[in-house]
């Protein structure tokens, strides 16, 4: 571990924190002491960074999952922060207009998941193979995309909301779970396809 993995901890905690007030506004939905998320969000992703480095002394893959854990958490904000950014600015949240919102979302986490995880998560710096990278890592990524768009639409505009759930928050929910399906996807694909060493 070193300074550079602290300072991405904390830019990782920093960005959560603000894409997290914009979803909270957006659901209207106000926690106690949401306004602090911006300061002590990043120092929680930092602590959480340090210990993952202690742990790995025993267990050498912990610190480079728990690298992608963070990354697959600003993905997953950042793909809900415009997904709901898309639903506040124009009142749709289902219908064929949520798919195209979550596509949209989608290939801008995609986008940050690329240079993060290939530069810090894996490593891997050299710069003449990321043409080649890329291209694996679009592979892998799309199909993750493919499972990830088509569970969060099929709980959204198939399953629907229950009686009593508000549109908006389930809408949330089906990102949620297919989020979850695709950071287990899109983890074993980078580290035995992508960027393996």
């Amino acid at each position: 571990m070193n300074k550079r993995d602290i300072i991405f901890s904390l830019i990782i905690g920093e960005i959560i924190a603000l894409f997290s007030l914009v979803i909270l506004k957006v659901l209207d939905k106000a926690l106690p002491f949401s306004w602090s998320l911006p300061i002590f969000l990043p120092f929680i992703f930092a602590l959480v960074i340090y210990i993952s480095f202690l742990i790995s002394k025993k267990i050498p893959v912990f610190f480079q999952f728990a690298r992608y854990i963070e990354v697959g958490i600003l993905n997953t904000i950042i793909d809900f922060g415009i997904l709901n950014s898309l639903i506040f600015i124009t009142g749709f949240s289902s219908g064929i207009y949520y798919s195209l919102f979550k596509a949209c979302s989608a290939a801008f986490a995609i986008i940050n998941s690329f240079f993060w995880n290939k530069f810090w998560t894996f490593e891997k710096k050299e710069v003449k193979r990321t043409k080649e990278e890329a291209t694996r890592f679009l592979l892998v990524t799309l199909s993750g995309a493919i499972i990830n768009i088509s569970i969060a639409s099929f709980i959204v505009n198939i399953i629907g909301a229950p009686a009593g759930i508000d549109i908006k928050v389930w809408a949330n929910v089906g990102a949620a779970i297919a989020s979850v399906i695709g950071i287990a996807w899109n983890f074993l694909g980078y580290k035995f396809v992508v960027f393996k060493s």
